[in-house]
Parts: structure tokens; sequence; C-alpha cells
């Protein structure tokens, strides 16, 4: 499973803002066909999308073409167009069911088999952000071609008729139930959007606390939200360290028999190193070790 720290949304009708992303080294790189193309673009936004799948190289980056949501009318043009050009995913907003997937997930089979790919080669990422979406969770959760949960904290706050705010206290229940139930499936769980990407030191205090609630990445909707959102979701080199040692530590003192012991003024059982571990794991996604 790729590390998605930073999920870039670029509009998908715009051939200069594609390639811009490419140009930033973003982890995932979502080409939309959903909120970020007006209604009259959407066939220019699928024709976009495809030409770049096919003559772009996105180096690292990972490739995801974003449909419209399941029942807009638009989803099964969209999904048409871009499969044959193989990206390597595809993010459904506005899920609210497992049937929801599972259509999206036929499509994808039926190309995989027609070309001769791998099965399940091209993954799901679903966006959850509404009420009914977050109450179904457990059966979401559970589709085995998904690879991630987007919680979309604009749209959820405007179902349940919530005001957003900058601490995000009217979100919190469904922010934790997404990363929850991401953790319970072993899937990736993507934090939502900070829509002023002007401010970058809030964007880097949401995105830490993100990344402390457990979330793996964070969307982001410009370029220079990608190097802050990136550096939250990397652990440092201090983390990295003691990490490491709790790891070493905790082997040798199990093997004199000893159970918890402290290291550094603190106590260290099971659970700190099932943390150190959750550390060394992003570390080496990011590329850090």
């Amino acid at each position: 499973m790729k590390a998605r720290r930073a999920l870039l949304y670029m509009p998908g009708d715009d051939w200069n803002k594609i390639n811009k992303a490419i140009s930033v080294q973003v982890d995932s790189i979502c080409m939309d066909m959903e909120d970020g193309t007006a209604l009259n673009r959407k066939d220019y936004a699928r024709d976009n999308i495809a030409k770049a799948l096919q003559e772009l190289s996105f180096g690292k980056s990972e490739k995801l073409a974003r449909i419209n949501s399941i029942g807009s009318g638009f989803e099964q043009q969209d999904l048409a167009a871009v499969l044959p050009w193989r990206p390597d995913g595809i993010v459904i907003p506005k899920i609210e069911a497992l049937d929801h997937i599972q259509w999206a997930s036929d499509m994808i089979e039926a190309a995989e088999l027609a070309n001769g790919w791998p099965m399940n080669s091209i993954r799901i990422l679903v966006v959850v952000e509404t009420a009914r979406g977050i109450i179904n969770l457990k059966e979401i959760a559970s589709h085995p071609r998904l690879d991630a949960l987007i919680f979309g904290a604009e749209d959820f706050a405007a179902n349940i008729g919530a005001t957003r705010s900058r601490a995000a206290w009217e979100v919190m229940f469904a922010r934790s139930a997404v990363v929850t139930h991401a953790a319970a499936y072993d899937l990736q769980a993507i934090d939502m959007v900070f829509i002023d990407f002007r401010d970058s030191l809030n964007l880097k205090i949401e995105a830490a606390q993100g990344a402390a609630m457990g979330f793996t990445g964070k969307q982001i909707i410009h370029p220079a939200q990608v190097h802050p959102v990136q550096e939250a979701y990397t652990p440092n080199d201090a983390a990295i360290e003691y990490a490491r040692r709790v790891q070493e530590t905790f082997v040798a003192h199990q093997a004199e028999g000893a159970g918890a012991y402290e290291l550094d003024g603190q106590m260290i059982d099971m659970p700190i190193l099932k943390n150190a571990r959750k550390v060394l794991e992003r570390a080496q996604a990011a590329g850090k070790i």
C-alpha cells in the first residue's frame, strides 16, 4: 500500500495544473472530475485526464482519478473514460453504502480482466462526507478493493447543518470515526482539507493534529501545502531514534524475562512498542529509513 501523506487534488480539466502537480513531487495526484470541474466541463475533464494518463510521466507520484458520486449520472462515463489508461486508483466521493463501492469495483474488475492486468491492481479510495456514510462506516470499510478512507469535512458539516470552525469540534466525532474504522480494517486514513491555502501556520497545526489522531495523510488543494503536510506526516529524526531504542530495549528486556521497564523516565510496555513500530513503518514508507 503506497504511503499517501499528501493527496493533492487538481481540476481534471486543467492541463497546466496537472503538470504543476507532477513537478512538486507529491505522494498522490488526484485529477478531479467532481467538485473541481464545472458541470459544462465534465466531458473535457474526462478527455483531459485520459490524455494525462497516456502521455505524462507522473514519476513517483500516485495517479488517481476522482469520479462523480454514485447516482450523479456522471459516474459511469467517468469510469469508462479513465479505466482504459490504468490509473493507480479511483477516488469515489460521497460514499454511503457498500454497494456503491461494489458497483465501481465490478467495472474496474472488468477492465483488469479485459486488459490482462493483475486483479485488484487498481485500488479504490472513498470519501466519507455525509451522516449516512459515517453511520455505515463498518460495512463501507470492509470492501477488499479498498485502500483508504478519506474524510470530507466541508460536505459533512453541510450535510448535518453544522457551521465550520477553525477548532473543528463540530466534525470531531465523524473525523474520529473515520480514523478508527480505517485502523480496524487496516486501511489508510486521509484527513480533511484545510481550505485556506495561504495560512501555512494553521495548516501545520491541523496537519500535526491529524497525525496525532492516527491519520496517515491529508488532502490538499494547492502545491504550497505539499511540504508542510508531508513534514507533519513524516516522523522526525528524534522520533525515529526513540522508536528504534524502544524496539531494541524491549527485545533485550524480553530476553531477560522482564516485562515493563523504564526508559528515559517513562514506563515501556507493549502498547508503547506497538506505537514505536508504527513510527518506524511510517518513516520507512516516507523513505527516511
